[in-house]
């Protein structure tokens, strides 16, 4: 599946910094990761930005790394 804008949510924002949850329903983790996934918000999406994503195979917390051209990527927090 793609994207959808419908399943991201703000849980908190404060000082420029937003939490955000993104349900990916049955897309697995891997596909979520990929560059430019989240692309289509990436006028919502500030770097240093985390993400906890909830994925058919499991769970994760991303951060939204340094953009290019409305371009996203995103990494594992380690």
């Amino acid at each position: 599946m793609a994207f959808a804008i419908r399943n991201l949510s703000v849980l908190a924002y404060a000082n420029g910094f937003t939490l955000w949850h993104y349900k990916a329903g049955r897309d697995q983790l891997e596909q979520v990761e990929a560059l430019d996934f989240f692309s289509d918000a990436s006028d919502m999406l500030a770097e240093g930005d985390m993400m906890m994503v909830s994925a058919s195979d499991g769970g994760r917390v991303l951060c939204v790394a340094p953009l290019e051209m409305g371009a996203v990527a995103t990494a594992r927090l380690a």
